[in-house]
């Protein structure tokens, strides 16, 4: 038996797999690409028609009927959607109008098609200014953001925070092969919209992401894993607790977050640092990069963080944290409401 044929095997297989999904990608991409021109073509029908009969805002009303009536089952021209897809033409035009080389400022064509209608109505919505929409666009098909994802990150304001660098001190500590994936992973402010209680109680916050850790980490970014809450360390027989613990594939290390209420204080540095010694010395396996450590806390001020962190040498940052009153439509079947939530985390 040739001893190779495992190998060539599996090199087969990833292959054709990667084949496939790529295909299957291309393909999305395409079916995607012709949607938008239907409803870039359908608003801009509609627009013109509208302009030059003087029609009123019914009409589109009766249009979604009347669509039905001829099509029965046909989805995605109701009422709504038809409006939205005049005002998608009245925006796109010169965009759609002057492809395949045309650019609407910062908007690339690729980014553009690969983005779904609701994520471009919601844009449309939501930014009036185009290099902002420009900017959710790419970050959008990058990341693979979701509509609700997309949704989360304009109201995080990511464009206006797009300059806004974690305070840390990763350019000391960390080698210059790590330090801009490092600074990549984490992000200098976190809205933790799923928390829908007012408080300053830290153990409130670390529940409340624990409870819905998958939209923590979608928010955290890239290549994390979680590993536990108050994950215990021990030392000469005496307990310590982190207060979540991840492990970031990108980075190779583990992660190490300390929730703080209120403003950053200089004595975090220090407790976060002890937990990393720790966390290096026993934990670190062979070949992992030194853990990383995160205050995250509800406000600081970065000249504290730097004097803070001046003779430390862990790398580690502090990011700041904001809940929301607000309890999103998506979870109101899912987490009791804020009373409730109080009683439950106790």
């Amino acid at each position: 038996m040739n001893t190779e044929m495992p190998d060539q095997y599996s090199k087969l297989l990833g292959d054709i797999s990667h084949q496939i999904l790529q295909s299957r990608y291309r393909a999305a991409k395409l079916v995607n690409r012709e949607l938008l021109l239907l409803y870039y073509a359908v608003g801009k029908r509609l627009s013109e028609k509208i302009a030059a009969e003087k029609w009123g805002a019914k009409v589109l009303e009766q249009l979604a009927d009347d669509l039905q009536k001829k099509l029965p089952g046909l989805r995605g021209f109701s009422h709504r959607n038809l409006k939205n897809m005049r005002q998608f033409a009245e925006e796109y035009v010169e965009l759609i109008g002057q492809m395949p080389s045309a650019q609407l400022e910062n908007i690339e064509i690729n980014a553009f098609f690969s983005l779904g209608f609701s994520h471009h109505i919601l844009l449309l919505n939501r930014c009036k200014d185009i290099p902002e929409r420009a900017f959710y666009m790419q970050k959008a098909v990058d990341n693979q953001w979701t509509h609700e994802m997309l949704d989360w990150q304009i109201k995080a304001k990511a464009y206006q925070k797009r300059d806004q660098k974690l305070s840390s001190n990763f350019a000391r500590t960390l080698p210059e092969t790590l330090r801009d994936t490092a600074l990549q992973a984490f992000k200098d402010e976190y809205l933790l919209d799923f928390i829908n209680v007012e408080t300053d109680d830290e153990r409130v916050v670390e529940k409340g992401i624990v409870q819905n850790i998958k939209d923590f980490i979608l928010k955290a970014g890239k290549g994390f894993a979680f590993i536990g809450n108050q994950h215990r360390l021990l030392v000469d027989d005496e307990e310590f607790f982190v207060d979540l613990l991840f492990y970031n594939r990108h980075l190779k290390c583990l992660i190490a977050i300390e929730l703080k209420k209120g403003k950053f204080r200089p004595a975090y540095a220090g407790q976060l640092n002890f937990y990393l010694n720790v966390l290096n010395d026993q934990e670190r396996l062979v070949g992992e990069n030194p853990a990383v450590g995160i205050v995250l806390c509800s406000a600081k001020n970065d000249k504290t963080v730097e004097y803070a962190f001046q003779a430390i040498h862990n790398p580690m940052g502090v990011a700041t944290y904001q809940l929301s009153s607000d309890l999103p439509a998506h979870l109101r079947d899912v987490l009791p409401d804020p009373e409730a939530l109080k009683k439950l985390l106790g």
